[in-house]
């Protein structure tokens, strides 16, 4: 089944709950959080996490692209996170297993995610404890990016991956997805798709999430 998790970067801050109850159709809800080290931008933190675990029961889907992620995953996962996501190229391999050793004692499931720039292949020591791969679609940082339809091929390569060491983990896709692309990125393997702007821009929020779906379920 095909899940959708929109992004509360396009959502309306001063009204975070609001926005958050108008996509209470989707599957998970995704939180970027964003350091300003690691990407060119700042967003929220754990004191936030910590609010919106409060107002819903939603899977929280964290992606932590921040520096030295190692450093916050306790006290994300204590705030009320459900999955978190760590950057590949945010840390020595060896404090990336570090981090997710830490998910694994705080319950939380665990997922690394690849920028553009990175091969599928970066993921292979960590495959057999994954719960999830998050491939971005955009360089992260920002939202309203248009969709690299190069990264298809990772998310290709990615799913073969899967496929072959670890079955049950999920595939998600991060960046420029939109009915048009959605389509294309579920066809080369994905089956957990972030939208923002595709829903928080559109007037009905349940139709939008409907559409990103397709006929996948």
């Amino acid at each position: 089944m095909i899940k959708i998790a929109p992004s509360i970067l396009s959502a309306d801050f001063v009204n975070l709950e609001r926005d958050i109850k108008a996509v209470s159709a989707a599957d998970w809800l995704h939180v970027d959080v964003m350091d300003g080290c690691f990407v060119p931008n700042i967003t929220i933190g754990v004191p936030v996490v910590k609010s919106i675990r409060k107002c819903t029961e939603m899977f929280l889907d964290v992606h932590l692209m921040i520096d030295k992620p190692v450093r916050y995953i306790e006290a994300f996962a204590k705030a009320g996170a459900d999955l978190l996501s760590v950057h590949l190229e945010a840390d020595h391999p060896t404090r990336i297993a570090e981090a997710l050793k830490i998910m694994g004692e705080c319950g939380v499931q665990k997922a690394v995610a690849l920028r553009p720039i990175t091969s599928a292949n970066a993921i292979l020591p960590y495959i057999e404890e994954l719960d999830m791969v998050l491939v971005m679609t955009v360089e992260p940082g920002f939202g309203g990016q248009a969709f690299m339809e190069n990264q298809l091929d990772t998310i290709r390569q990615v799913r073969a991956i899967i496929d072959k060491y670890n079955p049950k983990c999920r595939l998600e896709v991060d960046g420029g997805i939109s009915p048009k692309t959605a389509p294309l990125v579920i066809a080369a393997g994905a089956d957990t798709l972030v939208a923002g702007s595709a829903v928080y821009g559109a007037a009905d929020r349940a139709a939008a999430i409907h559409a990103l779906r397709g006929n996948q379920g």
